[in-house]
């Protein structure tokens, strides 16, 4: 149990540097009229991202779940491929990347990086990391639920992202 309070441990500081990037690229993207589209959302989502966090723990506490390594060894690989993948989308997009829907007017699509295959390749490592590192030690429930909750989440997410791309994005 060490072991994985300390992966939640990484992860939480991990998001922190994401929340310090994203408040200096949103300065930036501000700065040159970008448009904040979404706010909505995004204090649900702030929830769900740190409500899984402290559920992986709860869990695995208080259910008394064990690693199983046929299990979590896979897992872990997932969720240190799809921080690998998070940040790969953090350089490629470099000022422009955010945890907010932010849009620069007249700003050009990057079809660098993983985007080149993928519209939002951010969103498969945040539907693999939820999956996954919640059953890094077995916490199936936790797993389950936040994997429904993010999709929920997604579905508004992404959608609210095409628009804002598309109404202020050359074609």
């Amino acid at each position: 149990m060490l072991w994985y309070t300390l992966l939640i441990l990484a992860v939480a500081a991990e998001r922190v540097v994401e929340l310090v990037i994203a408040r200096r690229n949103a300065a930036w993207t501000l700065a040159r009229a970008g448009l904040e589209h979404g706010r909505g959302h995004y204090p649900v989502m702030v929830v769900l991202h740190t409500g899984l966090l402290v559920c992986c723990l709860l869990e695995s506490v208080l259910t008394h779940r064990s690693f199983l390594p046929t299990l979590g060894w896979p897992m872990l690989v997932l969720v240190l491929l799809a921080q690998a993948l998070r940040w790969w989308c953090v350089t490629t997009l470099g000022p422009y990347w955010n945890t907010r829907v932010i849009v620069v007017p007249g700003a050009r699509l990057v079809g660098a990086g993983p985007y080149r295959f993928l519209r939002h390749p951010n969103y498969v490592a945040v539907v693999v990391e939820i999956a996954a590192l919640p059953l890094v030690h077995s916490a199936w429930l936790t797993a389950t639920a936040f994997t429904l909750a993010n999709a929920a989440l997604l579905t508004v997410r992404i959608r609210c992202e095409n628009a804002a791309l598309t109404q202020v994005l050359p074609a």
